[in-house]
This record gives structure tokens, C-alpha cells and sequence, in this order.
């Protein structure tokens, strides 16, 4: 097996296939997007070279500012809202024994699994403002006006609700993982100091969970900036560009409004924000293990 690996023909021939698919299906798109950011392409015809025009075109288009704010609004819910309550979750179920654990988990994992198309339409019957199940249980509260959720000021935080709600399988069953990777040990040690639940979830678990926090905190930020498709589905960004996101921006700048260039510069600034964004949890995160 030794001489097998130390071959130079077997080592070229494991790597090269993974170096070429990141070259060809990754390196190279990124590329063309960053030569595009620079013309004026509008996916037809030649493109013309136009210099920083679209960079200062996109300082200045308030429809990014706000795609961009409403991307940084998703990443917060999801880091202050969504993964305490996911990773007080997975602490719960990884306290339930026999079947219950497994039925939870998997009801909580279910909204994961449903198509976009489906959970985008089934929020819209819960949101509509005539017959919709939101409005309908306030009624029966006493409250008889009837809110246009998706149509109005509610809007936007109507679509972060969806999304909130939509993801909170992965992050719970990734908390959920790194719990059960703890070695029980350390809680019967807690137990016997007289630690109490609270107390050992503070002290034990949160101190080692800090890698998988990092991941699940990436991941979020990431996920926020690149959300499309349950809001394409909701509202496309309207009313307005009210409830745009990066990702739904770049979309309809790209292949509605065929300005194909300046959406290759909206995918370019969406790049450096999650590099800049990952660079400066990797730092947080290692100044607090250190």
C-alpha cells in the first residue's frame, strides 16, 4: 500500500481530478463573473469593456443598499434568534430517551425536506390577507382588520419569519451532532459537583461546542446573503425593493433587467462580503478559544 501511494502516476491521477473540477467548475466561473463586473455585457452580443462604471454605479443604487441591509437583517435573526433556540433544542432532545428523541428530531428536520415551491406557497395562504390562517386567528382574538403581511410595511418581516422558521432544522440538527460528540463523562463529573442543568450546559457544553458554533454561525451569514428562492417565491423582493435580497438583486438585474455585467459586480461585492465575513469570525472565534 506504501509503494502504491508514494507513486507519482497514483498521486496525480487521485488529485488532478478535484483540482480540475475546482479550476473548471469554480475558479473559472469566478473569473468570467470578475471580467464581466467590468463590461457593460447584457448576455447578448460582445461585451464592452467600461472600467469601474458598474462598481460606481453600485455604490450608488439604493436597491443594493437595501438587498444588502435586508441580507445583514436575516444574518442577525438567524445568529440571535434561530440558533439559540436550535442549539436549546438539540440540548433538550439530546436529554429525551428511546423514541421520542427520533420523532422529534424528525419533526423539527421536516420543514428541511419539503420543496421551496411548497413552503413558499403554503406561508402565502397563511399570510393572504382574505381567507389567510394569520388573520383568520386574530379574528378569533377580537382583532377584526385584516393586514396585507406580504403587501405592506409587515412585509419584510413576514419573509424573515419564513426563513427563520425554514432553516431551523439544519441548525438544530448540527448542534444537535456536536452535543452528542460530547463525552457524557463530563456531565456525570458535573453532576457529581452539583452542577445543575443550567449550569452544565453553561459551563460544559457551550465551552465545547465553540468549533460548531463557528461552522453553524458561517453558515448563516453565508445562507442570508445567498437567500433566493423562498423569496422569489414569497414576494420577489417587493413591495418595492422592500423585501429584495442580495441574491434575488443580482437576479433580476442579471437576467430581468438583461444587464448581465452589472449583475457579475453584484456577485462580485457578494463574494468579498462573505470572504470578509468569514475572515472576521475565523478571528472572533480564535480569539476567544485562545
Amino acid at each position: 500500500m506504501s509503494k502504491i501511494y508514494s507513486n507519482r502516476k497514483v498521486i496525480i491521477s487521485l488529485v488532478l481530478p478535484g483540482i480540475l473540477t475546482f479550476l473548471l467548475a469554480i475558479l473559472a466561473p469566478i473569473c468570467l463573473s470578475a471580467y464581466y463586473s467590468f463590461t457593460d455585457f447584457s448576455g447578448m452580443g460582445a461585451a464592452t469593456f467600461t472600467g469601474l462604471a458598474n462598481y460606481k454605479e453600485l455604490f450608488q443604487d439604493q436597491g443594493f443598499w437595501i438587498s444588502l441591509r435586508n441580507s445583514l437583517l436575516l444574518a442577525v435573526g438567524f445568529i440571535c434568534i434561530q440558533h439559540p433556540l436550535a442549539m436549546i433544542t438539540a440540548a433538550i432532545l439530546d436529554k429525551l430517551q428511546n423514541k421520542a428523541e427520533g420523532i422529534f428530531r424528525c419533526v423539527y428536520f421536516i420543514p428541511n425536506v419539503i420543496s421551496v415551491a411548497v413552503i413558499a406557497y403554503l406561508w402565502k395562504f397563511i399570510y393572504n390577507p382574505n381567507f389567510g390562517l394569520l388573520n383568520n386567528i386574530l379574528k378569533a382574538f377580537g382583532y377584526t382588520k385584516e393586514i396585507n403581511w406580504l403587501g405592506s410595511g409587515m412585509a419584510i418581516w413576514s419573509v424573515l419569519i419564513v426563513l427563520i422558521w425554514h432553516g431551523f432544522g439544519w441548525g438544530m440538527l448540527i448542534y444537535y451532532t456536536g452535543i452528542k460528540n460530547i463525552d457524557p463523562v463530563l456531565y456525570e463529573a458535573a453532576a457529581i459537583d452539583g452542577a445543575t442543568g443550567a449550569q452544565s450546559f453553561l459551563r460544559v457544553t457551550l465551552p465545547l461546542m465553540k468549533p460548531v458554533i463557528q461552522v453553524n454561525v458561517t453558515m448563516a451569514i453565508i445562507s442570508a446573503l445567498k437567500q433566493m428562492e423562498t423569496v422569489y417565491l414569497l414576494t420577489n423582493g417587493g413591495p418595492g425593493n422592500q423585501t429584495q435580497f442580495l441574491a434575488n438583486y443580482l437576479y433580476k438585474q442579471a437576467f430581468n433587467s438583461f444587464k448581465y455585467g452589472y449583475g457579475n459586480t453584484i456577485s462580485v461585492a457578494f463574494i468579498l462580503i462573505c470572504l470578509m465575513a468569514t475572515v472576521l469570525l475565523n478571528r472572533v472565534f480564535k480569539e476567544k478559544n485562545d
